[in-house]
């Protein structure tokens, strides 16, 4: 073996270390997590702080194993563009599933139908809030944190972003009434996600995005990935089949949002406009 081969196994064999610590530290934080949550918190809390938890260990430990232990090695360190990118993030996402569901409801496919009501509106809608940011925040940190942006630099954004974005999928395979179709588009989800942290080489976009289409579903009265949560007193009622309507997984499991997440990379490039070094990696 020549001394070159011998560095490139090295350097593979720290970075599957490096990769293999932060994925065991992860799954043991999501097995120790919703066991001592799930008795005091309903499935909701437990899914989001849990995720949340356990992707704040491993990147911490990670980091401070392996790196200099600071924010820029998560994707998290604040700059003049943070901001812009959080924030034009959130109203993407947004404005996507507004969009989403304003054309079944302007075409009468869908109508908005009373529903249990919150004993507290806005209790309700500030705890919802709290808990979907917390949610997004927890799985872009664990699906696009360390292991993801570490993997980024060492073999390339395209070699990295559509395997991470099959595991976003696949860790929803459990959710309530997940179908294939909604387990494909949360995969593309995962894509666009990934996509959008290598474009800017930070976290605030994806969580912005992220965030934004999670916080607006729920006001239409619709799931959310299989998560029912009243927070207006109305859901919307579909005449139209699980297809188009999503069925118990929601609008996620509609062929909608599928055409939906196809087009928003492009919205993502025309929003950060950074070149194309940027989701190419570095060799």
């Amino acid at each position: 073996m020549t001394p070159e081969s011998s560095d490139r196994l090295a350097l593979a064999i720290h970075l599957v270390l490096r990769v293999g610590v932060f994925a065991l530290l992860a799954w043991l934080g999501m097995m120790l997590f919703p066991f001592l949550m799930f008795p005091i918190a309903g499935l909701l809390v437990t899914s989001a702080l849990s995720t949340f938890a356990a992707a704040a260990v491993a990147n911490a430990v990670s980091v401070r194993a392996f790196e200099r232990g600071s924010l820029a090695d998560l994707g998290l360190v604040w700059s003049r563009t943070s901001s812009r990118e959080l924030f034009a993030g959130a109203g993407l996402g947004a404005a996507a599933a507004i969009l989403l569901l304003s054309v079944p409801l302007a075409l009468g496919l869908a109508r908005f139908a009373p529903s249990q009501k919150a004993d507290h509106p806005w209790g309700a809608f500030l705890f919802v809030t709290v808990t979907l940011l917390f949610g997004a925040v927890g799985e872009e940190l664990l699906f696009h944190g360390y292991a993801f942006q570490l993997l980024v630099r060492r073999i390339g954004a395209f070699a990295t972003i559509l395997p991470a974005g099959v595991l976003f999928g696949l860790a929803h395979i459990g959710n309530q009434n997940a179908t294939n179709l909604g387990i494909f588009n949360t995969m593309a989800w995962g894509i666009l996600l990934g996509y959008a942290y290598a474009r800017t080489r930070a976290l605030w976009l994806p969580i912005g995005l992220h965030f934004g289409w999670n916080f607006a579903l729920p006001l239409f009265g619709v799931n959310l990935s299989g998560f029912t949560m009243g927070v207006t007193g109305y859901a919307l009622q579909w005449s139209a089949g699980d297809l188009w309507s999503g069925g118990g997984y929601g609008p996620e499991g509609g062929l909608p949002t599928t055409l939906v997440v196809i087009a928003l990379p492009f919205a993502v490039r025309l929003l950060v406009r950074s070149g194309d070094e940027e989701v190419t990696g570095d060799a």
